[in-house]
């Protein structure tokens, strides 16, 4: 195992620049996700570290070397792509194998190898079968095996998990978050998808047009976005953002939608008057008969455990979801509320959170 350190790392492609300096430090046995929209460079800056990319300027360092001139062979590192990337005319004993056979293993330790991947990812009833004989789950397995039967210091994923079904791709989130538990190996996972990220990583990175826009556990991410991107792309449904004024009331700071005042549990930041965005996740509005913030309802979305209530007020579209049956219709009337605790707020100019 080890650690990961990026520092300064720019990518272009002639005059085009897809990474701007970015800095990102992995800590030794840590599962960090690179999550964010496509083109936002998370695939690109993996594939640096990983050395099948040019570095057109700073420095990739695992464990204590500088990696930037190794080829990808001498970094310490196992890949898992998205396609699998298996031999079709080998079993899948043939395909464990064949990096330990490129290096000249011995055979009896090859054997120990294969079998102990072979153990750990439920492959063993399957060793002499052909790629072409497994299931997509059954391929990506095996696709993992190759990578730990190297035991390298450092696992780098490629969404590997696009090409599988949903319920499938639940079932793999669990089992390679269970491998890295019993591995320890340092790992760095790619994927746009933020439900993965959320259920997979100890760190996410959240990546926009070649920047990191926060580095954080999931939890403190979701909680806490640094800016209306993030806020907008760790949740679903993602969280509403009304536009509102910022004033000092009597009891502390609220924002004023319309000719509604809600009141905001934050102190710092705000000047009279302030154009802003106030965030509230969907979990996190109240609706009421009375009192609050005047919507109207659009739709009504039951998905058996939650109810999503889609909304219009003041021109904003807005969600709410609900654990109970609610009885409502399109176009009724009804208001929102929500708990000064719960209210993020966002400068409405540069999208930086405030507070």
């Amino acid at each position: 195992m080890a650690e990961v350190e990026v520092r300064s790392l720019r990518k272009s492609y002639g005059a085009l620049e897809v990474l701007h300096g970015v800095d990102l430090d992995i800590g030794d046995g840590e599962f960090v996700v690179l999550v964010g929209p496509s083109g936002c460079g998370k695939s690109t800056l993996l594939r640096m570290i990983a050395g099948l990319e040019s570095i057109t300027d700073g420095t990739v360092h695992i464990g204590e070397r500088v990696v930037n001139s190794l080829p990808p062979s001498e970094r310490d590192i196992a890949m898992v792509f998205q396609n699998y990337a298996l031999y079709p005319h080998k079993t899948v004993r043939a395909n464990l194998a064949f990096s330990l056979r490129m290096q000249k293993m011995r055979k009896a330790e090859i054997k120990e190898r294969v079998d102990r991947a072979a153990e750990v990812l439920g492959l063993t009833p399957y060793l002499d079968r052909h790629p072409r004989a497994l299931s997509g789950g059954q391929r990506q397995r095996v696709a993992m095996g190759r990578a730990i039967v190297r035991n390298p210091q450092v696992f780098l994923f490629d969404e590997p998990l696009s090409n599988l079904d949903a319920k499938l791709r639940v079932q793999m989130r669990s089992e390679i978050r269970e491998l890295h538990q019993r591995l320890k190996t340092t790992t760095i996972y790619v994927t746009h998808d933020q439900i993965e990220a959320m259920t997979m990583a100890d760190t996410i990175v959240v990546m926009q047009s070649g920047y990191i826009e926060q580095i954080g556990s999931p939890l403190a991410v979701y909680d806490r976005p640094a800016n209306t991107f993030v806020a907008g792309f760790i949740g679903s449904p993602s969280m509403n953002m009304i536009e509102g004024t910022a004033h000092q009331g009597a009891g502390g700071w609220e924002v004023v939608v319309g000719e509604t005042r809600l009141a905001v549990a934050v102190s710092e930041g705000l000047s009279e008057g302030q154009a802003v965005l106030l965030g509230v996740r969907p979990e996190h509005l109240a609706l009421t008969e009375t009192g609050g913030l005047r919507t109207q309802v659009n739709a009504i979305e039951p998905t058996g455990s939650e109810m999503h209530v889609l909304m219009r007020t003041n021109g904003t579209d807005i969600v709410s979801v609900s654990h109970e049956r609610l009885q409502l219709a399109s176009g009724q009337e009804i208001f929102l509320t929500v708990a000064p605790e719960h209210a993020h707020l966002f400068d409405r100019e540069t999208g930086q959170r405030l507070g």
